[in-house]
This record gives structure tokens, sequence and C-alpha cells, in this order.
């Protein structure tokens, strides 16, 4: 989706129709085949593999110890695969235009910079990644259970890094709040066509199909 209203809409529903229900996982995985182009989201977002394992481990302990366990990774799998998606066609400044057209162009202004600073933080930890996996595999070694968390705090800490140096400099700029910005948004009738196939995809997640049945009786 090109239009950042649209996606960021459809992501929200879809996320919410996901973690509702195993049909609701089910029937937003379709969509997510259908409208994703799941290659390229994949091929952009490789930390995809290593979180749905991580995922699909805790999820079989807690299968194994307490019961629900499967239903749960299996919905936040999908979940993962969404917001995998949402990161696959960022675009630099999208998050801005969308936080001002929202709420304007002072709180709006900061929650879309907050937002974009949070999505090239992500970019910067998708980098680090991909040169962990190649330092390990120079090393004859491949990314597993037993290294993604020694790899996790290693992004994680480089992101606060980063983030302390950012409030500092703009601190040093003079930025206290607000911005003028004059968002402008382009609608192709694929993402009319992907938005309105998301809405029927919550529909049958949060009405199942026998209701349909019983008000058509």
């Amino acid at each position: 989706m090109q239009d950042i209203r649209l996606r960021a809409g459809a992501a929200a529903l879809l996320s919410l129709a996901a973690f509702t229900s195993i049909t609701g996982a089910a029937v937003v995985f379709i969509w997510w085949l259908i409208f994703s182009r799941p290659l390229l989201v994949l091929t952009k977002m490789r930390m995809v593999i290593p979180a749905i394992v991580l995922i699909a481990f805790f999820g079989l302990v807690l299968e194994l110890t307490g019961g629900g366990g499967i239903s749960y990774s299996l919905r936040m799998i999908v979940i993962i695969l969404i917001g995998a998606w949402v990161y696959a066609g960022y675009r630099q400044g999208e998050f801005l235009k969308l936080g001002t057209w929202l709420f304007g162009r002072k709180t709006g202004f900061d929650l879309g910079l907050v937002a974009e600073m949070g999505m090239q933080s992500l970019e910067m930890m998708v980098s680090d990644f991909s040169t962990i996996r190649q330092a390990q595999e120079l090393k004859g070694k491949h990314v597993g259970l037993r290294s993604i968390v020694p790899a996790g705090s290693i992004l994680i800490h480089g992101a606060l890094r980063r983030a302390d140096e950012t409030a500092e400099l703009m601190a040093m700029r003079g930025y206290t709040n607000g911005g003028s910005y004059c968002p402008v948004f382009e609608t192709p009738v694929r993402d009319v066509i992907a938005g309105i196939a998301a809405l029927c995809m919550g529909i049958i997640a949060f009405i199942p199909v026998s209701e349909f049945f019983i008000l058509y009786h």
C-alpha cells in the first residue's frame, strides 16, 4: 500500500483481528499472502524468521506447561508478519504525514516525528542484524536460538544509544515541539481494494461465519 493512512488502518485492524482468535489469524494470514508480496517482505525483513522461531519456541514451552501456547504463538506470528509488511512498505516521512494529517501540526507533528525516529531505529537494527549474521557466517556459525538473545541485547543497546544521541542533538538545535508540514498522499486503486479486503477480513474475524447463516435464517 502506498497510502500510509490505509496501510496503518489496515495494519491496526488486521493485527486486532489476528489477536482475537485462530479464525481471525487464519483470515488475516490469507490476506497477507494475497496483498503483502510475501517474498519481498521476507527478503527485506529477515529478522522475521528468528522472531517467528523465538515465538514458536516460547509457544511450545507454554503449551507443554500450561496450555494455549500453540494458539498464542500462531496469532502472534501472524501479527509479526503484518508488522513486517508495514515495515517493508515504509517510505521516509510517511508517519510524519500521517501524524500531521490525524492530529495537526503540533501534537500530530510530534507523534509523527517519534514514529519516524522509531522506524529509522528499526532500519538500523535490521542493518545491524545483517552485520551480525555476516560475522557469524564468516566464523562458520549460524544465527540460531542460542545466539538470538545475545544478538538481541546488542541490537537493543545500540538502539538506545542512538536514541540518546538523537535526543541530545535535537535539544542542542533548540527543538521544542510542533512544526510546519503539509502532507500529500497517493491512493492507487490497489490500495483501496486491499483496504476493503482488510475490512472484510476484520468482519469475518469478529463476526463468525455461522452468525451470517443464523441471520439469514
